[in-house]
């Protein structure tokens, strides 16, 4: 039920509540915030919003940048991790104009939802449904250092196999071992738990939590099926939750695609269908893994543009890392039934027509949750309005082990790109499917690029501990 501004006041007085804290989105996908004493939240304020500078966030030049963020009561909730009792909410920037703001285009939660109108505008669906998964680390020290003349990071995890010899009561996991293992060897249960306990209580359902397969602290939180919009600002809460949970039981949480070497990188696998309404988009018995012909045009879309949209879902230098073979990360772009090899994974355990659908395995959750999930709907419905065939193009269905191919086999298919300089080249010659309908503006694509170009070399110009391995002596 949608909250009225007298809701929040009465919220506040009940809970006694002493400050309102504005959560933000940068650029990059991460929070900044503004908060008010109680005392000064009114109904005006819900109209003129708070001022801030946007050029910090990325989205202005200096000259052009004040804006006012206008908070959305739909998203009140008590942050847990403050003292001081406090209501936290996000909402949506806009451009000061008169008599009237407008909402700022470039802002990521306004892009979701001009994705979704685009949608309902098609005539193709009315809602996206949308599933990520959760991987990340918990370590329990991790330090790093980058200097002229000190460069290195270290990590320490008490279950890794690494710490046989120091950890004193034998508890700990073999490489690639970790996954759903129980006590006890799974040493951060009560942290996980907490954090999906939390999680409820702001609104957001989970399936499940366990080990994932990294033995040095990985593990995965998986929500359910929530709409595109809802669940791009659940991202950003159950980011900040595991992270501030993490810190409570000390330890380190990190999203990081691949923060140890030689073990399984953490990716956001992103399940998706679409629902008109009532009813299924992508369901029919007779159709490949039980799936409609829009279901496999949605596909189709992706895969025409998976190296674009590679530099939104991967946007991190460290993101390629992961997509490497040897894991379960893909590296193929093709779809499949339960083949976690292929780039698209088709679940045969979503059986009812209500939840047939597929997962896209690449993105990991360094991407802006906004961003990414508004371009996979624009990709897909892009394939659906051109009815582009994935099985015509030749990307599949690949039903075996993509990793066990011959070489000669393997040379014939479609890789995903290798770095983020990869991607950023695709994006720059493939944006249109973006830009339809004016849900991603040319300005925020052009300073997107601009930015992680700028990302990727002044990492390439950093000397790495594993060049001085390589070379130090040549």
């Amino acid at each position: 039920m949608a909250k009225t501004v007298q809701d929040i006041l009465d919220f506040i007085k009940e809970n006694d509540i002493k400050m309102v804290d504005f959560k933000m989105v940068d650029i990059n996908g991460q929070y900044r915030h503004v908060t008010i004493p109680a005392v000064s939240f009114t109904e005006e304020l819900m109209t003129v919003g708070v001022g801030f500078d946007a050029s910090n966030y990325g989205y202005a030049v200096v000259e052009k940048s004040d804006m006012v963020f206008i908070p959305d009561p739909d998203t009140a909730a008590i942050d847990p991790f403050c003292e001081i009792p406090t209501l936290s909410m996000t909402g949506n920037a806009m451009i000061i104009d008169y008599p009237q703001n407008r909402p700022l285009a470039q802002y990521p939660r306004n892009i979701v939802l001009a994705a979704e109108k685009y949608m309902r505008d098609s005539g193709i669906a009315d809602t996206m449904y949308i599933l990520p998964e959760f991987e990340f680390y918990l370590f329990d020290r991790v330090g790093w250092d980058v200097r002229p003349n000190s460069i290195g990071m270290e990590i320490d995890a008490n279950q890794s196999h690494w710490n046989t010899a120091v950890e004193g009561l034998g508890v700990t996991v073999a490489k690639q071992k970790n996954y759903h293992i129980a006590k006890p060897f799974d040493t951060t249960y009560e942290c996980r738990s907490e954090m999906v306990m939390l999680m409820e209580e702001a609104g957001i359902p989970i399936k499940y939590h366990h080990p994932e397969v990294g033995a040095s602290g990985q593990f995965e939180i998986e929500p359910m099926l929530g709409v595109m919009s809802t669940m791009a600002d659940a991202t950003m809460m159950i980011k900040y939750i595991i992270h501030n949970t993490a810190l409570k039981y000390g330890k380190s949480a990190t999203f990081m695609p691949k923060p140890v070497y030689g073990e399984a990188g953490s990716g956001m696998h992103v399940h998706m269908l679409l629902m008109k309404d009532g009813e299924p988009v992508f369901s029919d018995d007779n159709g490949y893994s039980h799936l409609s012909k829009e279901a496999h045009w949605f596909m189709g879309g992706l895969l025409k543009h998976i190296n674009a949209l590679c530099a939104i879902t991967n946007p991190s230098t460290n993101s390629f890392k992961r997509l490497v073979p040897g894991f379960e990360a893909p590296v193929t772009v093709g779809y499949a039934t339960s083949n976690r090899s292929a780039v698209i994974r088709i679940p045969a355990y979503a059986k009812s027509p209500k939840s047939r659908r597929f997962e896209l395995r690449n993105p990991d959750a360094t991407c802006n949750p906004y961003f990414c999930y508004a371009a996979l709907l624009m990709a897909g419905l892009d394939g659906i309005k051109n009815q582009i065939d994935p099985h015509a193009n030749g990307w599949g269905p690949y039903d075996m082990n993509l990793y066990h191919l011959p070489e000669e086999e393997k040379a014939k298919l479609q890789q995903l790109p290798t770095s983020l300089e990869a991607a950023l080249d695709a994006l720059e010659a493939d944006h249109q499917f973006l830009t339809a309908g004016g849900v991603f503006p040319e300005e925020l694509i052009a300073n997107f690029i601009k930015t992680k170009r700028a990302e990727c070399r002044e990492m390439a110009a950093i000397p790495t501990p594993a060049e001085f391995d390589k070379y130090y002596n040549l």
